[in-house]
């Protein structure tokens, strides 16, 4: 599932920018998943560069929800290119219309100084947690389809909010995950599945700190813009840990950030991401 919509097709067209198209999952809700139009954004820019020019960051906009039956154009504008750094601006478009924007930085990885921020102490382990399978069997069909069909596997360290939320009102969370099936060692894919994966559960932070569950009637959420920065290989078929924060939410915007470990705690990706939040009885 995963590797088909990663799988881009080439038009082999190409005035002043590269052309590929791709499909989408589907989704119970009829539209593109977000994270699915980053991994494969990201994955266009790469295909205009050598191997060896990996992705360090990129910023995006989400400007119309995506129908989920329809194909993706991707047009790739070759903006820049260095002795170390190449720029991309991805365009995703569904008949004609722009869907989503992006501009990405590539560069060839060089030597140099090096810090991170450590994992925090005291997670429990993923094979200590409860499964998508015992935890499907208490949430809302939908929500359970999420849970035990989707391409990556969520293990809460606390319990997910899909129809209450348990605990603490905290802007804080973290989540497990992994890719279902094994995935190629081809590096170029393991990054565009942790740009997937970003999109996951970040803006549970914004919603948790309110007790409000996915499930209240007449909620609205919507991603507006997404900011990611890759600092270090790592591959996504094993357990990654995603910890989310929100530091503000206001004027029905919501901001949450996030910090993705591999399990033996090597910082590999760091996230940003707005949200449109509209909760009802709330102004």
């Amino acid at each position: 599932m995963m590797l088909s919509v990663l799988d881009l097709a080439e038009s082999g067209a190409r005035t002043t920018e590269d052309i590929f198209t791709g499909v989408s999952h589907p989704m119970p809700s009829g539209r593109v998943f977000g994270g699915q139009v980053l991994a494969q954004a990201i994955s266009a820019a790469a295909r205009t560069l050598p191997p060896e020019r990996v992705p360090h960051s990129m910023h995006g906009y989400f400007l119309r929800p995506g129908d989920a039956t329809k194909g993706i154009t991707f047009s790739v504008d070759r903006i820049h290119d260095g002795r170390s750094f190449s720029t991309r601006r991805t365009q995703a478009y569904q008949e004609g219309v722009p869907i989503f924007s992006m501009i990405a930085s590539f560069e060839n990885e060089d030597p140099g100084i090096e810090h991170q921020a450590p994992m925090p102490d005291g997670v429990p382990d993923p094979d200590d947690l409860q499964g998508p399978d015992a935890l499907a069997a208490h949430v809302h069909p939908l929500s359970r389809r999420a849970l035990t069909d989707g391409p990556i596997e969520l293990r809460y360290v606390a319990s997910p909010i899909y129809d209450v939320v348990e605990g603490e009102r905290t802007p804080r969370q973290a989540v497990w995950m992994r890719s279902r099936s094994p995935l190629p060692d081809d590096p170029a894919v393991h990054r565009a599945v942790l740009a997937y994966l970003s999109d996951l559960t970040i803006q549970e932070s914004v919603l948790r700190a309110h007790g409000v569950p996915w499930a209240t009637p007449g909620l609205k959420v919507a991603s507006l813009d997404h900011a990611m920065w890759w600092h270090r290989f790592g591959r996504v078929d094993e357990w990654v840990l995603y910890t989310q924060e929100s530091p503000s939410a206001r004027a029905g915007r919501g901001l949450a950030t996030g910090r993705i470990h591999s399990r033996d705690g090597r910082l590999l990706a760091t996230v940003a991401q707005e949200i449109m939040i509209r909760v009802p009885g709330h102004r």
